[in-house]
């Protein structure tokens, strides 16, 4: 690895944890199509890393929900068992998909996410209280079934599918529904990361034709993210109140729509 894709990478981590901690969208988001964009393509690889940093990120985040008691634990368990059993399902569809195709999923995927985050501008509705009653195990273990595979096949957090799910069917609010779905990426997302990188080496690097990919790389280039972007991650947070996050969403969806050209032009 050169110096300049060192530099390249922990100024990714910055970015992703400082937009992570700031809009509340999974470091994925960020850092899988920056490196396709900046370092050339091998979805595979970046996947496999953005699980490990996923787990890093997720864990104490998830700590300070469980602390502050927003994590509503019948959600959880509700979710836990079908995530898990669907994102070893996701990873291993994904292991049969070519670096390319897996590449123009995620593009579309990040079309899915300018939709949310346009949405997210142009409506404003008042946040409910937190809720202390029961919900549905039903409609919280479908989520999580489909929290679970997105997670394995994009190698995603799969917090920006999570929350907007648990808010729609499960009618959790949002400070409940962020908690909750920290808690279940820290497990589900150790699963993937576990199964992804022990896989790793079935796909050819894609910037060095004939050699297969190694857990090492994937180990490299996580090690690499993840200081910068736990860094960005409480720089984020702190900012998240001093600035026009109106303006930082708007800028968020140009790169991502800049992403999305290049990965769906493959």
């Amino acid at each position: 690895m050169t110096v300049a894709e060192i530099i390249v990478l922990l100024l990714l981590g910055l970015a992703a944890g400082g937009l992570g901690g700031l809009l509340g969208i999974g470091g994925s988001i960020v850092m899988i199509p920056g490196m396709a964009v900046l370092l050339g393509s091998n979805q595979h690889l970046y996947q496999a890393a953005a699980m490990i940093v996923n787990v890093a990120v997720a864990a104490p985040a998830a700590w300070r929900h469980w602390r502050a008691g927003a994590v509503r634990m019948d959600v959880l368990a509700a979710m836990l068992p079908a995530a898990i059993v669907f994102i070893i399902i996701g990873v291993a569809a994904s292991d049969r998909i070519e670096s390319a195709w897996l590449e123009r999923i995620f593009g579309v995927f990040l079309v899915y996410v300018i939709v949310v985050n346009i949405a997210r501008l142009v409506t404003k509705k008042p946040e409910p209280a937190d809720r202390t009653d029961g919900v549905s195990r039903v409609r919280a273990g479908a989520v999580g079934s489909i929290t679970g595979f997105m997670a394995g096949l994009l190698g995603v957090g799969g917090g920006v599918v999570t929350v907007p799910l648990l808010q729609r069917f499960v009618h959790l609010p949002l400070r409940q529904c962020i908690a909750t779905s920290s808690a279940v990426m820290v497990l589900t997302a150790t699963v993937g990361a576990v199964q992804k990188n022990w896989t790793l080496s079935h796909h050819i690097n894609e910037q060095a034709p004939g050699v297969m990919l190694q857990v090492t790389d994937s180990l490299l280039i996580a090690g690499l993210l993840i200081p910068t972007a736990i860094i960005g991650g409480v720089l984020g947070a702190g900012l998240t109140h001093r600035m026009p996050l109106t303006w930082l969403r708007i800028v968020f969806i140009a790169l991502l729509c800049a992403a999305a050209v290049r990965m769906l032009g493959r």
